[in-house]
């Protein structure tokens, strides 16, 4: 049996506990070129990081993240930390010589992002290999989505739609958690929605976004403080952004991110229309892709619903009998599954860090658009988005 490959994780929570579910099927379900070992889960708290790594199925656990640079048992190194915490992690890893995955967004800011993009550029010749977590691009209708809009199935694309709605914010004695603090999130729905539909229109369409005009707005100025003393404190980042862009030359769009859509818990929506058809995908029905095509008889025009459950669809042969459904945690197996496959074969994972730089600048933009209500042109990184 070839060398495992030894995981490290930072973080056990929401994504953590995603992130463990992907690396405890991975092996179980597809045929890897080297097996995955979970071997170690880091957190700040001794007894909170024991008890996750129980109940998540890591080997061991450290309160002390910066012990995994060192153990010669660990191969990668998983992000799931707040914001705050990425380029630190990443960039350390990376010189230790360590593959890593870092969730979304990259950073907190662009210039955070730049040093992780440099120092994976740095140990890449090493044979070092670094990914960014847009789980989203791992759901087999996006993924066929992406295919059909290559093949020109839709023609020139001509619109794009994207918005992503929850509701976990509306009640205002919801706590000040980590989420809604610039200075350890970096951004509110922009980044931790908006961040998503950016990655997946730009994976999609194979165009970047070239400029941006934005508002933003913050519904619930202060929010009760999650611990003792009691009290309240200020809310520092958006709760719900809106802007228009410019795809490449030719293609507008317009984005909608907010986590104050009374009644919707997690309504990712994309929508692509071209002079030849349209699609759309929409994550409550995940295992559904809407198809219309121009170019079907008259009298047979529509949408059509198409079940992306065959063999034939991407990622689907490793699962269940046609018709039988997926969800939301085998995105993170499917991620898992391609980074094992493109470290085993030293080949570039996708996205790279310089596709999150991509992104990165997006958000920059939007936020400097909503502080001076113009248009901003957004920059570009030297790499192209990538599938």
């Amino acid at each position: 049996m070839s060398q495992p490959l030894r995981v490290g994780m930072v973080g056990y929570a929401f994504m953590g506990a995603a992130h463990s579910q992907a690396w405890r099927t991975v092996n179980h379900v597809y045929d890897l070129p080297v097996p995955v070992r979970m071997q170690v889960v880091a957190g700040r708290s001794a007894a909170a990081v024991a008890a996750a790594a129980d109940r998540l199925g890591w080997a061991g656990h450290t309160d002390d993240w910066r012990t995994l640079l060192t153990r010669g048992d660990v191969d990668l190194i998983d992000i799931c930390a707040p914001g705050d915490a990425h380029a630190e992690i990443a960039i350390a890893a990376l010189a230790a010589g360590k593959h890593v995955l870092c969730e979304k967004p990259l950073a907190n800011s662009v210039a955070e992002a730049r040093e992780m993009v440099a120092a994976a550029s740095a140990a890449h010749d090493s044979g070092v290999r670094a990914m960014c977590g847009f789980n989203y691009r791992r759901v087999p209708a996006v993924a066929l989505m992406r295919r059909m809009v290559t093949e020109g199935r839709l023609g020139t694309i001509r619109h794009v739609r994207a918005s992503y709605l929850q509701d976990w914010l509306v009640d205002p004695s919801y706590p000040l958690v980590w989420r809604l603090r610039r200075e350890v999130a970096g951004s509110g729905a922009l980044g931790d929605l908006g961040a998503h539909i950016i990655d997946l229109t730009q994976f999609v369409t194979d165009l970047s976004i070239s400029a941006v005009c934005a508002l933003t707005e913050t519904f619930v100025k202060s929010r009760p403080l999650p611990s003792s003393p009691p009290g309240t404190g200020e809310v520092t980042v958006d709760d719900a952004v809106l802007f228009l862009a410019r795809l490449g030359d030719g293609v507008v769009a317009s984005y909608e991110a907010t986590r104050f859509a009374t009644g919707r818990k997690n309504g990712l929506r994309v929508e692509i229309n071209g002079s030849l058809g349209a699609l759309v995908f929409d994550f409550e029905r995940m295992n559904e892709l809407s198809f219309h095509s121009t170019e079907a008889p008259a009298d047979e025009q529509g949408f059509t619903r198409v079940l992306v459950t065959e063999p034939t669809h991407p990622y689907m042969s490793a699962w269940w009998p046609p018709g039988h459904l997926i969800g939301y945690e085998h995105t993170f197996t499917h991620q898992a599954y391609d980074l094992v496959q493109a470290i085993a074969a030293g080949s570039d994972p996708a996205p790279s860090f310089a596709d999150a730089l991509q992104v990165q600048l997006v958000l920059d933009a939007v936020s400097r658009s909503a502080e001076t209500s113009s248009w901003i042109t957004v920059e570009r990184s030297s790499a192209e988005p990538s599938g």
